[in-house]
């Protein structure tokens, strides 16, 4: 079953891919119109279409534009800085002015806010042509703002806007003028980086001591630590969350600091990492406590089902913020990750080819926590497997033998199997058959027989009625008694003591009447054998043979 949900799973994902490949080979209805009137729609042969034109310096998108801009005044190369401004003359001291007022305190969005559509933010309540991208730092917090045109070969490119090179023109004179700070590293003086470097361990010093003295005074407060929760919360979450913080307030208190645009914007776009692994940290550390809050309260009520539902959840939540923190983290890198995601759906056609078990591991998962055929805890015969089944994990379920050796089945083969759960029997069988001597006699036979049911009727842990014993065939050593009964106990090591209860009882009932518990015996006749009495009337005796014969 779990194969053909696998197969049909596999032929909608190349239904869905051909549906888009066809969609995307038929012409647009615009393509239609275009068509030359009165030229036969079967015999017409489409004209190829043109390649879009693209920009050699990559400005086909704000992120795209504001990251080359920042790469050319890196290396102080104003001419190549010059094409990304819309105001053609002049452009090189139009690059130099933009620095300096960017330097003295303007702001640019950090690299993962930059859109990286070539549409740009559409509803940012600006022209369709305008994207906004940062400030220039003044009073007015006056708008950097790219516009959106073309470059001389056609192609559709992002620069600053005229208005924001003449308000960075207007504000220049009154900024700082560009000292020499020494050596540089990465296009900005080793003093800025210094500077920022500084904050930033400052922030997250402060926090970690604001994080230590939080545990420390909840710590003297809460007398028993190990079983509050608002404690094993808080202590779980603080640390990431310390992080989390002091990478927002640097961000915040650095994004308008009067040093490099470059050493800022920088710092700015992989500090982001921090703030993203942070997060993730604080997610999977709250997973975990509460996962394991819900795992020790339905522990208590014995919902041991619900134990395996809530570790699924667990796992799966932690798998969707692994890859949730894996395509911020490749993003952050400018590494395209649509790109990733579109390929998904030919990732999904290898799942379904080439990873059948894994998809039919997972179905058989499913199938075993919505079906309830075993349980944490329960104690089953799974084909020749007999022990505790200890974890129903997404891909296998482990079970701990008798021998206290762990089997990994996989969850396809697990569901598919005959599964025997001795663990919701509501009673045991107590079914022995007692053998007693031959040579006792019907009516001591007929005493045992009522003897044993009268143990079992006496017994207030045997379920009534249905309990009996009888006289059942005259086997190789002994004459058989079969007793049918059920014993009313919780767990099967009850069970065990109340069986042993039982035979013990019954071994003294037939004791005190003098019946014998048969063994295995063989019992050999021997016939005598007799003599002839009377000499036979001839033998037949060959005489002797004659000397010299």
């Amino acid at each position: 079953m779990l194969r053909k949900l696998a197969r049909l799973w596999a032929l909608f994902l190349l239904a869905l891919i051909a549906s888009q490949a066809q969609a995307q080979l038929l012409p647009t209805p615009k393509a239609e119109e275009s068509k030359t009137t009165g030229t036969d729609a079967a015999t017409a042969t489409p004209a190829p279409a043109a390649a879009p034109p693209t920009d050699p310096l990559g400005r086909e998108t704000p992120r795209d534009a504001v990251s080359g801009l920042l790469a050319a005044l890196a290396e102080r190369d104003y001419p190549l800085a010059a094409n990304y401004f819309e105001a053609r003359s002049n452009g090189e001291q139009l690059a130099k002015e933009m620095q300096a007022v960017l330097d003295a305190g303007g702001s640019l969005l950090p690299f993962g806010a930059l859109s990286n559509d070539p549409a740009g933010v559409l509803d940012d309540g600006l022209k369709p042509a305008q994207e906004r991208v940062g400030d220039l730092g003044d009073a007015a917090k006056t708008p950097i703002l790219l516009t959106h045109g073309t470059n001389r070969s056609g192609a559709r490119i992002w620069r600053i806007a005229r208005e924001t090179s003449a308000a960075a023109h207007t504000l220049q004179p009154k900024t700082k003028q560009a000292v020499d700070a020494g050596p540089e590293i990465a296009g900005a003086s080793l003093e800025d980086w210094v500077r920022l470097l500084g904050i930033a361990a400052l922030v997250f010093l402060g926090f970690q001591l604001v994080n230590a003295g939080l545990l420390f005074t909840m710590g003297r407060i809460i007398a028993d630590k190990e079983n509050s929760r608002v404690y094993r919360l808080t202590q779980a979450a603080m640390p990431p969350l310390s992080l989390f913080f002091a990478t927002v307030v640097f961000t915040f208190w650095a994004g308008s600091m009067p040093v490099s645009i470059v050493a800022r914007q920088l710092l700015l776009r992989y500090i982001g990492i921090f703030a993203w692994v942070a997060l993730a940290w604080f997610l999977f550390r709250m997973v975990d406590s509460v996962s394991a809050l819900l795992i020790s309260r339905m522990a208590g009520q014995e919902r041991r089902q619900a134990v395996s539902v809530v570790t699924l959840i667990r796992r799966a939540a932690k798998i969707l913020l692994l890859f949730i923190a894996m395509v911020a983290v490749l993003d952050t890198f400018g590494i395209d990750v649509t790109t990733g995601v579109a390929a998904l759906g030919i990732g999904g056609i290898a799942l379904a080819l080439g990873a059948q078990k894994t998809v039919e591991n997972l179905v058989g998962s499913v199938t075993l926590i919505a079906d309830k055929p075993v349980q944490v805890g329960d104690f089953c015969k799974v084909g020749d497997v007999t022990g505790t089944v200890e974890d129903i994990g997404i891909r296998s379920t482990r079970i701990r033998t008798l021998e206290r050796t762990v089997v990994t089945i996989p969850n396809g083969d697990f569901s598919s199997r005959q599964i025997e759960n001795y663990a919701q029997r509501d009673r045991f069988l107590f079914n022995p058959t007692i053998g007693v001597e031959y040579g006792i006699g019907s009516a001591k036979l007929l005493e045992a027989v009522e003897l044993i049911e009268e143990v079992l009727n006496a017994h207030d842990r045997i379920i009534k009625p249905g309990a009996r014993a009888r006289f059942k065939a005259f086997g190789a050593s002994s004459l058989d008694i079969e007793v049918f009964s059920y014993i009313e106990a919780a767990t099967f090591d009850e069970s065990l003591v109340i069986r042993q209860d039982l035979l013990l009882l019954i071994f003294a009932a037939l004791e005190q009447a003098e019946v014998g518990i048969a063994f295995p015996t063989s019992t050999v006749h021997l016939t005598p054998h007799k003599a002839p009495t009377t000499r036979p009337a001839s033998l037949d005796i060959d005489p002797a043979p004659q000397r010299g014969a």
